[in-house]
C-alpha cells in the first residue's frame, strides 16, 4: 500500500491531507440526466510548499473506445486549504466559467507506522460563482478516498434543471510521490 508519511516539519493542520500529495492519473466516467455518458482520462497535481495548503491542478480529456484521447474536456485549479479538525476548504476555479468553494473534513480510516493508508474528504459546496456564459450550476458534493493505494473520487452536482445527481467518478493511480 502507499500512503504519505506525517511530515514533522509541515504545518499540523495539513497531516489529515498529506496522503492526497502527489500526481494521480486514471480513468473515469461522465454522466449526468438527459446527456450521453462517456468516459474520461485524467491527472490531477497536488503539492504543498509548506504553508497550510494543497495546491491543485485538474486535466482531463475525452476518451475513445480504445481509451485513446480525443480531445480536452475541462481545467480546474485551486487550493486545498487545511483547517483545524482535520477541516479544509477548497477552492476551485475552471475553463467552464465556474468557481466554487467547498467546505468538508477529512476521515483517516488506516493508519500504518505513521503513513496513512485509507482516508476520505466529503465535501460540499458553500458557494458557487458563475461567469456569465457558464452554464447553470447550483451546487455540488465531492467524495475523495484513499483506497488500497488509489485515489477514488466521485461528484454530485445539481445543474441546467436537474437534482443533485451523480456527475463524475475516477480511479486514479499515483504515477508521482
Amino acid at each position: 500500500m502507499s500512503g504519505a508519511p506525517l511530515p514533522s516539519e509541515l504545518p499540523a493542520e495539513l497531516s489529515p491531507w498529506m496522503w492526497l500529495l502527489g500526481t494521480w492519473v486514471g480513468v473515469g466516467t461522465v454522466q449526468y440526466p438527459g446527456h450521453e455518458g462517456c468516459r474520461f482520462g485524467q491527472e490531477i497535481s497536488i503539492g504543498t510548499d509548506g504553508r497550510p495548503f494543497l495546491t491543485y491542478i485538474s486535466r482531463s480529456w475525452l476518451l475513445d473506445e480504445d481509451g485513446e484521447r480525443v480531445r480536452p474536456l475541462d481545467t480546474e485549479t485551486g487550493f486545498w486549504r487545511a483547517k483545524p479538525d482535520n477541516g479544509v476548504e477548497l477552492v476551485l476555479a475552471n475553463a467552464v466559467g465556474i468557481a466554487e468553494i467547498y467546505t468538508g473534513f477529512a476521515t483517516i480510516t488506516g493508519l500504518e507506522n505513521a503513513v496513512i493508508t485509507g482516508a476520505r474528504a466529503q465535501l460540499t459546496t458553500s458557494s458557487v460563482s458563475l461567469a456569465p456564459t457558464a452554464k447553470e450550476y447550483l451546487a455540488a458534493e465531492r467524495l475523495y478516498g484513499l483506497v488500497d493505494g488509489k485515489l477514488l473520487w466521485t461528484m454530485d452536482m445539481a445543474a441546467v434543471g436537474q437534482p443533485m445527481s451523480n456527475h463524475l467518478a475516477a480511479n486514479l493511480t499515483k504515477v508521482t510521490p
